[in-house]
């Protein structure tokens, strides 16, 4: 699928980087910890998929767009975690699907300090492509320029709330 939209943002943890365990802080976050890390975030929680994988369940308003993910484990590491979803999306234009790659990382700084790196890529579906063909949208530039606008605001509001949550956490011990 082809990558529509995708930001980067980092923020500074000042917790060692054993003390972190990002796919247990993931798959366990709990709804008011999610809502607290950005206006735009409505619920969270988690599941496990059909096959057996954990599950990472997210809905918020980016900008016009509600969204409801369904992130799916891929990789599920201390310090690295990649999940997918086909998203259900709904904006003034209709109802459709969005790809999502959601991947987080830590990074050891110092042996008191991690850099927290929140990368989010959107993705193409048949079923977008239909939608905006059908709005009569062929020119995928404005609406690239866009998502680009609204995904990179809302990252860099949520990635320095998350990584305030996930040190609050590695410094209570809860994953040592």
């Amino acid at each position: 699928m082809e990558v529509i939209s995708e930001s980067s943002a980092s923020a500074i943890i000042n917790a060692a980087l054993e003390t972190i365990d990002l796919k247990e802080w993931l798959f366990t976050l709990k709804s008011h910890e999610y809502q607290a890390c950005s206006q735009a975030h409505i619920a969270a929680g988690s599941s496990i998929s059909a096959n057996g994988k954990r599950m990472s369940i997210n809905v918020e308003q980016v900008a016009d767009n509600l969204l409801v993910q369904n992130y799916i484990e891929e990789v599920g590491e201390k310090n690295h975690c990649r999940v997918n979803s086909i998203s259900d999306s709904f904006s003034p234009s209709g109802k459709t699907k969005l790809g999502i790659i959601w991947e987080l990382k830590v990074e050891k700084r110092t042996d008191s300090s991690c850099e927290f790196i929140n990368q989010v890529k959107v993705l193409m579906t048949d079923e977008f492509s239909s939608l905006l063909k059908a709005a009569g949208i062929t020119d995928l530039n404005p609406v690239k320029a866009i998502m680009e606008q609204n995904l990179s605001a809302h990252n860099q509001e949520e990635t320095p709330l998350f990584a305030k949550d996930i040190e609050s956490k590695a410094l209570s011990g809860i994953w040592v």
